[in-house]
């Protein structure tokens, strides 16, 4: 009765919320009492900021839980492991997630909160993960720098010889900038190269932002108030703040340059400026307590796209329009974690009392004139999976003997790095000789069978969705089974099929319009369906467990069947 009493208590008299009226402008406005559209208990209290991506959302628990629901309150899924897991979660668009004991483990779960695979980082994590362009992982430590395959192949690391002081960011070039405690601006792009900034001061935010040249323009936000622009000098001075910063965002989802940042203050304040013309636009009250902002410890988010900007903390949230009305704001106590915003107009928010709350402030989702502006920016690329240009290619045995060995020693130690390109490059070259050069004979081709299969089975450690394409080509034209096999396991090793392609060339030679009967090339292809369907969840493994089905219908070869059934198991 005392727990209920509490609840009910917390609920009602703990929450303030403020609403604009039709008319009313963000200092015109009408007190209501909040109250959560839904509740749930979560048996644990909750950590960090919940995740909300198509319809869901995941919140990390102490306790070694994760939860996942519905955003209308339905359970999805719940994955637990021994130990505890840091507040930290990233998901991609697949709706893989990351998470992090506090041993050091990365686990990445799929869509339905099964593990797909884990990695011993040396420590845990000091900040959710980041996603690159073709989904490889940038992971931070205290002292180390890593980037992982979507699939836990390491890529690279770095040591760091100062600890961070602003966790990574993404920048608009595939990479990240970052801040250290020796007074560095840290830019990394995707392969690991590391370029340095001196800072005249202790950085609060970093704001990367589209700008010219080859790295994006980076606006610092000091801690003074001060603010700087690295990387491009175009625009006119800036204002100081008026208050010291504690957040900033540039708007999300745009084609064009970035000219506008919104910035939440410690006094609570929030406030956009133009880049363009170097003044702050407006100035608006988030309510958010200055004395819980003030401290070091305490974290903000903000998101700021079509709909509006929005500032999240554990105290409490408020959600502008562009043009600085306030639409509402909500105080927040016996708060766990911090909220989470909803493209659909609900805010979430974890509790002390270990209860997990909904609320709904915008009635006006992102509507189907705003949404396909995210969409029309075309998909950047790293440029890892160009096709190479048709040639005479000739290779020696022992020049690719030496060439394997050297890109073998890089995948073993985890130290592709700088290297990525020209390994995935020459590698291409050598997988596609063949069906690169038409006139060449098949009895005698420029490089042997052997070669080619070794090439392809390498590009898979590389691991990058860009080589989909190449690898799809290779497996739908190239004469020999074996390098169809290796192309088969490369895809099942990158994991991701964005497009559909190699679904698409697996059901041709399952349903019988280009048929295998090679041995290893179907046991190949039935692994790379399985591998895929595991990755993606749900919407893929339909698809895969028609396919694999099929294939077991469509065979008597026993190490063939053997092998779909294993994977329609794991598919369960």
């Amino acid at each position: 009765m005392c727990y209920k009493k509490h609840l009910v208590s917390l609920i009602m008299c703990t929450l303030s919320v403020a609403f604009l009226t039709p008319q009313a402008t963000g200092r015109s406005i009408a007190l209501l009492t909040a109250r959560p559209v839904w509740q749930l208990a979560l048996g644990a209290s909750a950590l960090g900021l919940p995740s909300v991506q198509d319809g869901a959302v995941v919140v990390v628990c102490n306790g070694g839980s994760v939860r996942a629901y519905t955003e209308d309150g339905k359970p999805l899924w719940t994955y637990t492991t021994p130990g505890r897991l840091t507040p930290h979660l990233s998901r991609t668009p697949e709706g893989i997630s990351y998470i992090c004991r506090t041993n050091g483990n990365l686990i990445a779960l799929n869509r339905v909160g099964r593990e797909l695979w884990r990695v011993n980082l040396g420590a845990p994590l000091i900040a959710p993960v980041l996603l690159g362009w073709d989904g490889r992982i940038f992971a931070a430590t205290a002292r180390n720098l890593l980037c992982y395959t979507p699939t836990g192949y390491p890529l690279w690391s770095k040591p760091l010889e100062s600890a961070i002081t602003v966790a990574p960011v993404p920048d608009k070039q595939g990479g990240f900038v970052m801040a250290l405690a020796s007074g560095e601006l840290l830019r990394v792009n995707a392969f690991g190269t590391i370029s340095t900034y001196e800072l005249s001061d202790e950085v609060a935010a970093l704001v990367p932002f589209s700008g010219s040249g080859e790295e994006a323009p980076v606006l610092i936000l000091y801690k003074s108030g001060a603010m700087e622009i690295d990387g491009i000098t175009a625009y006119p001075p800036l204002p100081a703040l008026p208050a010291p910063p504690k957040a900033a965002i540039d708007r999300q989802n745009t084609n064009g340059p970035t000219d506008k940042v919104a910035i939440t203050l410690v006094n609570g304040q929030v406030l956009l400026l133009s880049l363009i013309e170097g003044s702050i636009l407006w100035t608006g009250q988030s309510n958010i307590q200055p004395e819980e902002l003030a401290k070091d410890d305490t974290e903000l988010i903000m998101r700021y796209n079509e709909q509006g900007i929005y500032v999240l903390a554990m105290a409490g949230a408020a959600g502008f329009s562009e043009e600085g009305d306030r639409r509402w704001f909500l105080r927040l106590v016996g708060a766990s974690s911090l909220s989470a915003w909803s493209d659909n107009g609900l805010l979430f928010s974890g509790g002390k009392d270990w209860v997990f709350y909904a609320y709904r402030f915008e009635d006006a989702p992102l509507t189907p004139e705003l949404a396909p502006a995210a969409m029309l920016i075309q998909r950047p690329s790293y440029n890892l999976g160009e096709f190479p240009p048709r040639g005479d290619y000739r290779f020696s045995d022992s020049e690719l003997k030496l060439g394997f060995s050297r890109i073998n020693e890089a995948i073993t130690k985890g130290q592709i790095g700088e290297d990525e390109k020209a390994f995935a490059r020459y590698l291409m070259e050598v997988a596609a000789s063949l069906r690169n050069n038409p006139r060449a004979s098949t009895i005698r081709p420029p490089v042997q069978v052997n070669n080619r299969a070794e090439a392809t089975r390498l590009l898979g450690f590389i691991g990058s969705v860009e080589l989909i394409p190449f690898l799809v080509d290779l497996f739908n034209n190239d004469p020999e089974p074996l390098v169809k096999a290796a192309a088969a396991e490369s895809i099942g090793r990158i994991g991701v099929d964005p497009d559909g392609l190699a679904m698409a060339a697996f059901s041709s030679v399952i349903l019988g319009l280009y048929p295998i009967r090679d041995t290893q090339a179907l046991i190949a292809i039935a692994s790379a369906i399985g591998s895929l369907c595991r990755f993606s969840g749900p919407i893929l493994s339909s698809t895969g467990t028609k396919l694999l089905v099929a294939l077991l219908a469509n065979t008597n070869q026993s190490a063939v069947r053997n092998r779909a059934r294993w994977e329609l198991d794991q598919l369960r």
